[in-house]
């Protein structure tokens, strides 16, 4: 299928400063900057950025970032499923993850994320996939948020609502690990109705839930 990437630049101002929120960026771009050390929640920032370089070479790949100069200090990743997860099993190549999204502590609270993703679904160029996210709540930063579990989830999910995704069920043994996990979704007005149907199949092996 085809991947459509439009290139989109926002920008966010900080302090009288102005950091711009952009993408699809292109690896030989990203691989020009440089990854804010604070952005180490999944890996060591080199390796972080390495992996982000990987990420935007793949087609259906996509990194949304925020920088000032030539500093990332925030993104979001796009990808296919991880061959070994479930989400994989279906052989869509229409369902894309919407995977790690990270802000460096020093830039949080200036509405960054809500720009990344916002950037990312500009100009209708993920409507003819589904894109959904897994959210673990031992992946989120409690201690420096000083939120709770519950409260945590309602922020993550209000942030996922402003690109219409939705809370969608299902039976994945980690979602239902813990209650405040949660699978997001929002399919886009161009999926054909057989996309939706075998993705409730991916989401349910348990076939009487849905």
């Amino acid at each position: 299928m085809e991947h459509f990437k439009t290139f989109v630049t926002r920008t966010v101002e900080r302090e009288g400063r102005l950091l711009l929120v952009e993408g699809p960026i292109a690896p030989e771009k990203l691989r020009r900057c440089k990854l804010h050390p604070a952005l180490d929640a999944f890996r060591r920032p080199a390796e972080q950025h390495a992996a982000l370089v990987e990420i935007a070479e793949l087609p259906e790949g996509r990194i949304i970032a925020a920088r000032e100069g030539d500093l990332i200090v925030g993104y979001v990743t796009f990808h296919y499923p991880d061959e070994l997860e479930r989400w994989s099993e279906g052989g869509m190549d229409d369902l894309i993850e919407l995977g790690a999204i990270e802000v460096a502590d020093e830039y949080r609270g200036l509405g960054i994320a809500k720009a990344l993703i916002a950037t990312a679904f500009a100009d209708e160029q993920l409507d003819n996939v589904i894109v959904y996210t897994t959210e673990y709540y031992w992946h989120w930063d409690l201690e420096g948020s000083r939120l709770n579990v519950w409260e945590y989830r309602e922020m993550m999910e209000n942030l996922m609502k402003t690109v219409g995704m939705v809370w969608f069920a299902t039976d994945d043994p980690e979602i239902c690990a813990h209650p405040a996990n949660c699978l997001m979704v929002r399919i886009g007005k161009d999926v054909p109705l057989s996309s939706a149907e075998r993705f409730d199949r991916v989401r349910f092996r348990q076939r009487f839930m849905y």
